[in-house]
């Protein structure tokens, strides 16, 4: 298992973006697509921009995110605003080590607040908030292990469901994380990638899709 205490290293910086094991086959079918990017158009909402800590943008019909420091991260946001809602994203590990993180967010208040469910590219995964600049893990204590998650430089379909006060993480249609929060009823959605001990994390995402439940 991961320790959460690693979370805690989140950057500040934003583009204008008790489970251990398989819950069940559950998978949440979207009504209504609220929003949808496949990131052909590369003249889009989403940034481009390259710093010493990292860098972001359209690349090759989809959106990279790529993390040079070490223990930091980096996140895009869909400069909307939604309640409920199912948020659904194509996350392809592309460099770096396997012990990383990758995933999506859901009621983005601002950089210091939002929900986000992430997995690793060697195996584990978690549901947690960012409440007034701090991270911490819901409804577990680490980060822990699913045979779900495609290891390596295989494409995972992530999906997010934020609910009234119900948090559900599925992996390929999967139900890994399964928790309840109040803190956060509305905001933005998007997507992020950090790096651990070790820098040069990048991740591809695509097909990024925000539904009704």
């Amino acid at each position: 298992m991961k320790n959460w205490l690693v979370l805690c290293g989140f950057a500040a910086f934003v583009l204008s973006a008790c489970q251990t094991t398989l819950i069940t086959d559950w998978l949440t079918q979207p009504a209504d697509v609220l929003y949808h990017d496949d990131f052909s158009d590369s003249s889009g909402n989403w940034p481009n921009f390259s710093l010493p800590e990292g860098a972001a943008g359209y690349l090759d019909g989809a959106y990279s995110i790529r993390v040079e420091a070490k223990n930091y991260q980096l996140w895009a946001v869909s400069q909307q605003l939604y309640w409920d809602a199912v948020i659904d994203v194509d996350a392809t590990y592309r460099a770096g080590p396997p012990a990383n993180l990758f995933g999506v967010i859901c009621r983005y208040q601002d950089a210091h607040n939002f929900y986000f469910f992430i997995i690793s590219s060697d195996g584990y995964f978690a549901i947690g908030k960012r409440k007034d600049g701090k991270a911490s893990l819901l409804g577990q204590e680490m980060m822990a292990y699913s045979g779900q998650i495609v290891q390596g430089d295989g494409t995972n379909h992530l999906t997010f469901s934020c609910i009234q006060d119900t948090l559900t993480g599925a992996v390929n249609g999967h139900v890994v994380a399964l928790t309840q929060d109040q803190d956060f009823v509305v905001g933005d959605a998007g997507f992020l990638a950090g790096s651990l001990d070790e820098g040069g994390v990048e991740v591809i995402f695509d097909n990024f899709v925000v539904s009704n439940p």
